[in-house]
């Protein structure tokens, strides 16, 4: 193949916003994909106002493109839920080794336990019928399996991360207060439930705090639930 000298040796990407700096070499590596007719000069591509070139890709996902085309390989991370956007990037290309790749991807998820927990009682609303009520969903357990698990529903606000890899925790909790949502993303990474328990009622008759409804409070619980994955 010619060099073409309109490309450098070295390129300069914006890819939907994101910018990347990789080589001519690695572009035009698969002779049948879209980036070799790029860059090879066949294909037209514009430039930036700062002169890259601009690819109208997923900015974000087209890292794991470079990574594939660095060496053939390809390593997905264990919290990475956008596979088949993924596939998608690489059927458009098109790298069909890439997308051979990603549907025979399959790995073995490494073990784990998270213990799920929350605190409820039971609201009375219309024509008197008893409703379920829960505070905040909280967890804990290894914070990389917890953002496996829950990603972006996860709230990390009362443990900040301080660069720990292996480190766990008891403060996350989710931005959401759905046990049954909670319970499905737990089952899709492959944990099962292996326990549970509960506090029982309260009937207490301490005195309360304001806007607590008496009749709410005696029946406030707490209950755990230990998901693990072996």
């Amino acid at each position: 193949m010619s060099q073409t000298p309109d490309f450098p040796l070295v390129i300069d990407l914006n890819v939907g916003g994101v910018v990347y700096t990789t080589t001519l070499k690695k572009l035009t590596s698969h002779p049948n994909s879209k980036l070799f007719g790029i860059f090879t000069g066949s294909e037209p591509v514009e430039k930036d106002s700062k002169g890259r070139f601009s690819l109208h890709r997923d900015g974000v996902l087209f890292r794991y493109v470079l990574d594939f085309l660095r060496d053939g390989t390809f390593l997905l991370p264990y919290c990475f839920r956008d596979k088949e956007r993924l596939k998608n990037e690489a059927e458009k290309l098109p790298l069909q080794g890439l997308v051979e790749a990603i549907t025979s991807e399959n790995r073995v998820k490494p073990p784990g336990v998270i213990t799920v927990g929350y605190r409820g009682s039971f609201q009375f609303g219309k024509d008197g019928l008893a409703e379920a009520k829960l505070s905040r969903i909280l967890f804990s357990g290894r914070v990389a399996l917890c953002r496996e698990v829950f990603g972006e529903t996860l709230n990390e606000n009362r443990d900040p991360d301080h660069g720990q890899l292996e480190r766990y925790t008891s403060r996350f909790f989710l931005k959401h207060s759905f046990l049954e949502q909670t319970f499905d993303m737990l089952v899709e990474q492959g944990l099962k439930m292996v326990g549970s328990c509960g506090s029982g009622t309260f009937g207490g008759s301490s005195d309360l705090k304001p806007g607590v409804d008496a009749e709410e409070n005696r029946w406030n619980h707490y209950n755990e639930f230990v998901f693990m994955r072996d």
